[in-house]
């Protein structure tokens, strides 16, 4: 049956080609930067003809054409990254001035690129397919196909796609990695805040129950006094009787808006044995029993005590002193069992010091005990700091542990309500961000270290290039024959060497007249030495791939004069010698010995 329903249109915007994943826009400034930098990346392999012959064609549409395919290449690479590497790496086999950009988007793949797999698939098909190209178009850069073509594709492929490669993928993981590890860390840091503000409620929760407790205690004799002042005024002064029930109600109100404040926090952990606090809570004797019993555990503890005792001290001073040698003796038997501790309180009439410190225990504690939290200190110190003193915590140069606070012996009214002041509140450190000097320090390095790594690609690319020009110039080819007229221009080739673009130009204007029946020729390398201020050339002309004629002619060659000599070089026409084999017979045309007829 049909449907009433609206079609839904996509109205997605249409992704650009020169913008990467998770990017918006057509990036249009971006791209006009990097055609200028590709053109940079061109110019040096594209001036370094003198050194290398057959970088491609510097000249006309085919390198200009070739040329521009690069540069489109490098401007979509975000957006097709395998096509980017693998097209220019093909295009650098046939046109080794484009190595600089293929070496950059090989660099910037490998280390955008998250899977393992695809990048090393990526990097062998570039590699592969610069060596192809190179085969292929090895002839039109006027080399052996099979002789000099793998050796060109090798070297392009190596320091071209393979290093840089190499390279983009350890940046790539090292920055994952950096990445990863600041992630953690923050999450860290967070659930260290979560915890030790956890604590910190604990505490006060704690506290809250506490003052509960005594505050409710008190009210509750005022209401049980004021009930009997109440029943007593019944008959002895009946007019004052409305005002003790007055007193009692009041009291009553009290507690009952006491409950209902503080009785929201929960439950709370039971306090038993020597830890439930009572009116005795925080005085020497307490202190002492916490230490017989630490001693009936084991640890060997001596006490000390300096100044009067405790008992006419706040409630809420004696319970903060019991609880900082109750936490602090607690952590030795968890994480110090066997060690030597010291108790030491000085009660003077400013203020109360507390000190618990224990030493090296005689067996290395476990890594992890699983006892405790982790984060008494935190609530000792929220609780001190409550009562406007301080605490600290920290290793000895022994390798112990000390706990040391200071607790004002008469704290003013309200200190309990203060808001306690954390020790690492601030916001996390974001090492991303930084100051602007540092990340534009950042930058100015990245862009610095790339510039150092193109001139080192550039360096690679030249020196192998330069061996392998000089490996096909400086040594002979290998002759399994001698070339006889019949024979195919491979075969010449491959007996010879391959057409060489300096051995023509020297040869114009020198060479004899080519025959009429030629389609091509083809000069080689010459192997001899120059005699008598002449060069010997030698020209092999086909006719349909079949060779026809073999002329030897010299040319005059210039020599070096040494500094200061001002002598003219004297101008001399070649004499060309020209000598073909007209009968297509079988004779052998030994290199270096003349053809006769």
């Amino acid at each position: 049956m049909p449907s009433s329903a609206q079609p839904v249109t996509d109205h997605r915007p249409v992704r650009s080609p020169f913008a990467g994943p998770g990017e918006g826009g057509w990036r249009l400034w971006r791209s006009a930067r990097e055609v200028v930098l590709a053109g940079v990346l061109v110019w040096p392999l594209w001036q370094a003809d003198e050194m290398v012959s057959y970088l491609g064609p510097r000249g006309g549409a085919p390198g200009v054409g070739l040329v521009g395919v690069a540069v489109v290449l490098m401007l979509v690479r975000r957006r097709f990254p395998g096509t980017t590497v693998v097209g220019l790496a093909a295009l650098m086999g046939a046109m080794p001035v484009v190595a600089l950009l293929t070496a950059t988007a090989a660099y910037t793949v490998a280390r955008q690129e998250q899977t393992p797999r695809r990048r090393t698939e990526l990097l062998l098909a570039a590699g592969a397919a610069t060596l192809v190209t190179s085969v292929a178009f090895a002839p039109w850069l006027g080399l052996s196909r099979w002789e000099v073509g793998p050796a060109l594709g090798a070297v392009l492929a190596t320091t071209a796609v393979v290093v840089p490669g190499l390279v983009g993928t350890s940046v790539g993981q090292q920055n994952r990695l950096l990445r990863a590890l600041r992630g953690r860390a923050a999450a860290a840091e967070q659930a260290r805040r979560l915890a030790e503000s956890e604590s910190r409620m604990r505490e006060r929760s704690r506290i809250a129950a506490e003052m509960h407790d005594l505050v409710g205690h008190r009210l509750s004799l005022v209401a049980l006094h004021a009930g009997g002042l109440e029943m007593a005024l019944l008959k002895q002064a009946p007019g004052l009787r409305d005002e003790a029930a007055l007193v009692r109600r009041a009291t009553r109100d009290a507690m009952q808006e006491l409950r209902e404040a503080l009785g929201v926090l929960g439950p709370l952990e039971d306090d038993t044995g020597t830890g439930a606090l009572t009116g005795a809570t925080g005085t020497r004797a307490d202190i002492e029993a916490l230490v017989e019993e630490s001693r009936g555990g084991g640890i060997p503890v001596t006490s000390s005590w300096e100044g009067p005792d405790l008992d006419a001290r706040p409630a809420r001073v004696r319970r903060a002193v019991h609880r900082v040698v109750r936490e602090s003796l607690t952590n030795v038997h968890r994480y110090a069992a066997g060690a030597h501790v010291t108790v030491a309180v000085r009660h003077t009439g400013a203020g109360v010091e507390v000190q618990v410190r224990n030493g090296v225990p005689p067996t290395p504690p476990a890594a992890a005990t699983g006892l405790g939290s982790g984060q008494g200190l935190t609530g000792l110190r929220e609780r001190v700091a409550l009562l406007g003193g301080t605490l600290k915590a920290d290793r000895t140069p022994g390798g112990g542990f000390v706990v040391t606070a200071g607790i004002p012996a008469d704290p003013g009214p309200g200190a309990e309500t203060a808001d306690a002041a954390p020790e690492a509140n601030g916001p996390l450190a974001d090492e991303e961000s930084g100051s602007g000097l540092s990340a534009l320090q950042r930058r100015v390095g990245g862009v610095v270290a790339g510039l150092l790594g193109l001139v080192g690609v550039g360096v690679g690319v030249m020196s192998g290039l330069v061996l392998v020009d000089q490996a096909q110039h400086g040594s002979a080819p290998s002759r399994q024959e001698v070339p006889r007229l019949g024979m195919s221009r491979e075969r010449v080739a491959a007996a010879v060497g391959p057409d060489t673009a300096e051995v023509r130009a020297a040869a114009a204007g020198h060479e004899p007249r080519r025959p009429d029946s030629a389609t091509e020729c083809m000069y080689p390398y010459p192997v001899t030495e120059p005699r008598g201020g002449r060069l010997e050339l030698v020209r092999y002309c086909f006719r349909s791939g079949t060779l026809i004629a073999v002329d030897r002619f010299t040319v005059p060659v210039v020599p070096e004069k040494p500094t200061g000599e001002s002598k003219a070089a004297g101008e001399s026409k070649a004499t060309g010698e020209s000598e073909a084999t007209g009968d297509g017979s079988a004779s052998e045309l030994p290199r270096g010995s003349r053809t006769h007829d």
